[in-house]
């Protein structure tokens, strides 16, 4: 229910705290009414501007991670990798972020969430030097093992748990899954123009007869630039993201452990299938089999993200009407099939099309499977929610890239994309059978 006050009859007061229901009464009447319009189109009008801080980082991110995704195949074949040392690489990457995960989530009620996103965005500047300056395995892979580079389309890194729990500090709890929605298309969008841009450095090498290899190290100091942007703008969080643990609490995680082992052990299948086909290894797997370019790559992920990144905002709509657990499977279902047609189809535009036809439906579970996490289980154990749900997720997604970089090794037909449907499909029947009935207490307004 909103309550409408008008501020003008108010006599005057010191400032209120900057809470939901302040913010909300600002709409009527106050200064900053256009700007809160504004606002009301592209964020939910409960938002606050720590939300709005929290979406910009997250775009800034998702385009740092949607070049290196596609650059980073590329950049280290040319440096002499093979398959199955790009998956181990990729592997590092992604042990490497479910281990810090789990750090942060667990001890972010002590530490503060703005001073380890701090701590982040000093990582990955540190990170894009690394890849940058590095050219043998070993040294590349501590690295990768350390640092925050995402071969996925999907947010995979330490700054997941600590973003989602701030942002759900941010935002009305009924807006909860509207607000997820926005997040994953902010990350998503820029994601696919990060795709697109992955391309150009090596445009710009063949125009002007530079070094190919030169020039795609280029992009990972743009990605140390972003971390160095991303550390600006966290900077200037307030301390209302943050929460106090009741007393009552002893552990970052009671009340809601049964619940969210289970939604751990069932994200963590989902994530196995999705490690076949993160956004690197299908990079590499079109590489293989179709000779693509990384220009036309580029070109491919960019409407592949575009597509999951639109399709994210009906992900509130239907969820207010079938419930987030039915919108997380049969949304899933449909995408996973057409993830296998497409390791079956003979030529490049077939395969295409199938991936596109994917990509279309593939993500609008993500902001209802954010958000129904954090509906379920109380406030102070929100960031330890999101990181027992993620890190299981990040190590199983994890163990896929070596089997896959071997597949690739042995045939350039879409072993990885099978298995990923499979696993995805026995996932998506599995959620429904365990979780279909439980239904958070706002979702019927989520």
């Amino acid at each position: 229910m909103e309550v409408r006050i008008d501020i003008r009859a108010r006599a005057p007061e010191a400032a209120p705290r900057r809470t939901f229901s302040t913010v909300r009464m600002k709409h009527h009447g106050s200064p900053d009414k256009a700007m809160n319009a504004r606002a009301g189109f592209l964020v939910p009008v409960s938002a606050t501007p720590d939300a709005m801080r929290l979406l910009a980082s997250r775009a800034l991110r998702g385009f740092a991670d949607g070049t290196v995704s596609v650059l980073l195949p590329s950049y280290l074949t040319a440096i002499g990798f093979t398959s199955s040392e790009i998956g181990a690489i990729i592997f590092g990457t992604l042990f490497g972020s479910a281990t810090f995960t789990l750090g942060v989530g667990l001890t972010a009620h002590r530490i503060g969430r703005r001073r380890l996103l701090l701590g982040a965005s000093i990582l990955m500047l540190a990170t894009g030097v690394g890849f940058a300056t590095l050219t043998t395995f070993w040294p590349l892979f501590v690295v990768a093992v350390i640092g925050t580079v995402n071969p996925s389309v999907g947010d995979v890194s330490l700054f997941l748990p600590i973003e989602q729990a701030a942002l759900a500090e941010s935002i009305a709890p009924r807006e909860l899954t509207a607000m997820f929605s926005r997040y994953n298309v902010a990350g998503a969008f820029a994601g696919a123009l990060g795709a697109l841009a992955s391309g150009v450095p090596a445009a710009i090498a063949a125009r002007h007869g530079w070094s190919t290899l030169a020039a795609q190290r280029g992009g990972f100091f743009m990605y140390s630039a972003i971390g160095l942007m991303t550390g600006l703008i966290y900077w200037k969080l307030t301390h209302a993201i943050e929460t106090k643990a009741s007393p009552d609490v002893v552990t970052p995680l009671t009340r809601s452990r049964a619940t969210v082992f289970k939604l751990a052990a069932l994200f963590s299948l989902d994530s196995m299938g999705g490690g076949f086909v993160i956004q690197s290894l299908l990079a590499l797997w079109l590489f293989r089999r179709f000779n693509l370019s990384i220009q036309a790559t580029g070109l491919l992920f960019f409407c592949m993200n575009l597509l999951g990144a639109l399709s994210q905002f009906g992900s509130s709509w239907l969820a207010a009407r079938i419930g987030r657990v039915n919108t997380m499977a049969y949304t899933h279902l449909p995408s996973n099939a057409f993830l296998i047609l497409a390791a079956l189809m003979p030529g490049v535009g077939s395969t295409i099309a199938c991936l596109l036809a994917r990509a279309s439906i593939s993500s609008m579970d993500v902001p209802a499977r954010q958000s129904y996490v954090m509906a379920v289980v109380p406030p102070e154990e929100r960031a330890a929610a999101a990181s027992v749900t993620n890190v299981p997720r990040s190590l199983a997604t994890a163990l896929a890239p070596l089997p896959a970089g071997a597949m690739l090794d042995a045939t350039t037909f879409g072993w990885p994309l099978v298995c990923a449907g499979v696993l995805k499909i026995i996932y998506d029947l599995l959620l429904l059978a365990q979780f279909r009935s439980v239904r958070p207490a706002d979702e019927q307004i989520a």
